[in-house]
């Protein structure tokens, strides 16, 4: 594919995310309550049942996203219809907790994962955002409810998993939670205003991109025992684990950038801490990530890395592709450089002929190095493509403000 759009046009990629909507909307929405999770290639729906805490919120994302850029009523009705299933069937109303799966309404796996509420609270800022008024006090809930069961005072983040009764707090300790619980926070002050999740957000970035990448090599290492110092060998025989990999992820290095750029964007103004040491370290996250990740044969950057920075599973996954590039086009609207635009324009081309199926609509989740696709199942757990459109959308924003839309 050589013909391709104008991926610096705002319109370009908003009419992106309109196909990829078109997957999912109106077959996910399941008349029982909340939404088909599982689909192949072709929307075919291949599990009627299951429902993974991680899929149902962020459908709450990519509805109340799609309704407050497009305007279609159904999308606000399909945010309303997934805050009705979290709220229902997810959610304990006796531990306030949300259970992890679910097979129809009843609990298959009800241990609490400091991920999950990220996504709960994000998931409510954003209906709150898109008008669901009645999501506004569910944020300052979930935040009550993370600080209660998850919050590590002295470490200044947050542990990791519990069980169904709150009783056994994990003694794994995780970066993947606090990066999205720093993404979820940012939402819930764009939502409400309160100072206290911005300096929150702060607080998480601050520990995890400063102090525990000190700890493995100056880069962000994704797994920790409870005095959080690095376990370099967890899931080491489990590398491809869908919520905690093994190795350094670029992936996770250039959605750190995006979220440190927002911050310095946001905090600017409001908070009171020192701000000068987000966009370096956003710049210098992002380089590692294409230096180490780029594959220079295939196009695409890899999965994970060994501790030596050496390439250790070369899998090409959707949402790596999707968060490097929004961070591309962050660093380059920030710091002016062309180089961010060249990589952006690098991420799209390959993600457009090898990522994106322009027939069916929404992302591949994964290829193998040489982008083959290793299966006909487009949405398994987890992948909604909060990723992809999410990408889309703080794209946009950047061109907006840099008037090049």
């Amino acid at each position: 594919m050589s013909n391709f759009p104008d991926f610096r046009s705002a319109a370009v990629l908003l009419d992106h995310a309109r196909h990829t909507m078109r997957f999912y909307h109106p077959r996910a929405l399941d008349p029982a309550g909340g939404m088909y999770q599982y689909f192949k290639d072709d929307g075919t729906v291949y599990d009627t049942r299951h429902r993974h805490l991680v899929s149902s919120t962020r459908f709450v994302f990519t509805y109340a996203m799609a309704y407050r850029h497009f305007h279609d009523p159904a999308y606000l009705d399909g945010a309303r219809h997934a805050v009705r299933f979290l709220r229902e069937a997810h959610r304990d109303p006796v531990s306030g907790g949300y259970a992890w799966m679910l097979d129809g309404r009843a609990v298959e796996d009800g241990t609490h994962h400091a991920y999950g509420l990220a996504f709960v609270l994000l998931a409510y800022a954003h209906a709150a955002m898109a008008g669901l008024d009645e999501a506004h006090p569910w944020i300052d809930e979930t935040f009550a409810l993370m600080e209660k069961r998850f919050w590590d005072e002295a470490a200044g983040l947050y542990a990791d998993e519990a069980s169904a009764d709150w009783s056994v707090l994990s003694t794994y300790r995780g970066q993947n939670a606090n990066m999205h619980a720093c993404e979820a926070l940012q939402a819930a002050w764009q939502a409400t205003g309160d100072r206290r999740y911005l300096e929150r957000a702060y607080t998480i970035a601050s520990n995890i991109t400063r102090r525990q990448a000190e700890r493995c090599g100056g880069l962000i290492w994704e797994h920790y025992d409870t005095q959080w110092q690095p376990d370099w060998r967890f899931n080491i025989d489990d590398p491809e684990n869908l919520f905690r990999p093994w190795g350094y992820q670029p992936g996770h290095f250039t959605e750190w950038a995006k979220l440190l750029v927002q911050l310095e964007a946001r905090g600017a103004g409001v908070l009171e801490q020192d701000l000068g040491w987000l966009l370096p370290t956003a710049e210098r996250f992002f380089q590692v990530a294409m230096d180490k990740g780029w594959d220079a044969q295939y196009g695409g950057v890899c999965y994970s890395l060994a501790p030596d920075l050496t390439v250790c599973d070369a899998h090409k996954y959707f949402w790596v592709q999707a968060e490097s590039a929004a961070a591309a086009a962050m660093l380059a609207q920030r710091t002016g450089k062309a180089d961010y635009w060249t990589w952006y324009q690098r991420l799209w081309e390959y993600s457009w002929t090898h990522m994106v199926d322009h027939a069916h609509g929404a992302w591949y989740r994964i290829l193998d190095r040489e982008n083959r696709k290793l299966s006909d199942e487009k949405s398994p757990a987890g992948k909604v493509d909060y990723h992809t459109m999410g990408a889309c959308y703080d794209i946009v924003a950047v061109l907006e403000k840099a008037g090049d839309a």
